[in-house]
């Protein structure tokens, strides 16, 4: 355990003192998110941050890869590990020019297609599924998979991050529940070494969000950018199909089963603000006869501002139902499904009651934006 918190520790530690450098390479080049209809933010923000958290993830895997606890992930791993990174670096590198140019949607997402195969190719490849013995029958299958699970995540992230400091806190969160649950789920699976690249992959992740969120909470001096939302979802997906493919359900048993069979719950847990808030999305959007990345100001951080709740709040609001999903989730691997559900149902009354109760403050009127520096 301590391995992997040196890791967080060094990813946060080198995203952190990387920030300034981003925040002043967007500044030279231009990379700011302006003030538009939609936003909450008052003055446009540079927004490259998405360099930073990948000098953070590579310098987490750099270490890694030569403690004597996980180096043998890299030997017997191949080149999977390092295609983690690959996928993130090239993921990153179209956010940096979506950031500075602005990409038409489709270019964007023709790249994320791209980013998510390379991945793909170099091992990170969703093959089997433990659900009832389920193996992906064709690597045309697989291949297709993995690129839909990747660019699903990378837009469920994408769309979430509206507020200062949303996605950074949300995927810290729900990523350190998901990291219980891929480190609990090895010491089942393989007691005699509890080396685990999907840990490693997520302890790193979860490192690069919190050395990011000094800068990013409100008010926001920098914003991540999609330089930094598509490679924190990229990367969730890429822990994800990596805990999936290694679980064995004929080696777990008893009060683990359900986690077992269900092995995409708890990914699916941390990301489920992102996926419900990108879902509504869509619908709503095609509904209206507009396209599915058409901008609105309707998304469930909007939503939580319109019922009063300062910016602040909303995104504590936010991270309060992430942990209450996510670590539900996360304790089905150590407890009996019906303790869970009764503790999650307590922990969700309380998360309504401070979602909509008397700390919401009165709704106030949008103030004046600045359009300039």
């Amino acid at each position: 355990m301590r391995i992997y918190i040196l890791i967080a520790a060094v990813a946060a530690t080198v995203t952190f003192l990387l920030t300034p450098l981003a925040r002043w390479i967007a500044t030279k080049a231009g990379a700011y998110t302006a003030v538009r209809d939609r936003d909450v933010h008052s003055v446009p923000t540079p927004r490259l941050g998405g360099l930073a958290m990948l000098g953070g993830l590579a310098a987490a895997f750099a270490l890694a890869s030569q403690t004597p606890f996980l180096e043998p992930i890299f030997e017997e791993s191949g080149s999977t590990a390092w295609g983690v990174i690959l996928g993130a670096a090239l993921v990153c590198l179209i956010g940096v020019v979506d950031d500075i140019w602005d990409l038409d949607w489709m270019i964007k997402l023709v790249g994320q297609v791209l980013a998510a195969g390379v991945m793909a190719w170099q091992g990170v490849q969703l093959i089997s599924v433990p659900i009832a013995g389920l193996t992906i029958g064709s690597s045309r299958m697989s291949l297709f998979a993995t690129v839909l699970v990747i660019v699903v995540a990378m837009n469920a992230v994408n769309f979430v991050d509206g507020l200062d400091g949303l996605a950074a806190g949300v995927i810290a969160i729900g990523g350190t529940a998901f990291f219980g649950y891929t480190y609990l789920l090895t010491q089942a699976s393989n007691p005699q070494s509890y080396a685990s690249l999907a840990s490693l992959v997520v302890a790193a992740l979860v490192g690069v969000c919190i050395g990011f969120l000094p800068f990013n909470f409100h008010q926001s001096r920098i914003f991540m950018g999609d330089s930094g939302s598509m490679l924190i979802g990229l990367t969730m997906a890429a822990g994800a199909i990596i805990v999936t493919g290694n679980i064995d359900p004929e080696r777990v048993s008893g009060g683990q089963a359900l986690p077992t069979y269900l092995p995409m719950l708890l990914p699916m847990a941390v990301l489920i603000l992102p996926l419900l808030d990108m879902t509504m999305a869509v619908i709503r959007r095609i509904s209206q006869g507009k396209s599915p990345f058409h901008p609105d100001r309707r998304h469930l951080h909007h939503r939580l501002l319109s019922i009063g709740h300062t910016h602040r709040r909303a995104v504590l609001v936010m991270y309060l139902w992430t942990a209450v999903v996510a670590f539900s989730a996360a304790a089905l691997v150590r407890f009996a499904w019906q303790d869970v559900l009764i503790g999650s149902g307590i922990a969700s009354a309380i998360a309504l009651v401070l979602t909509l109760g008397p700390l919401r403050g009165r709704v106030q009127s949008p103030k004046p934006v600045k359009h300039a520096l």
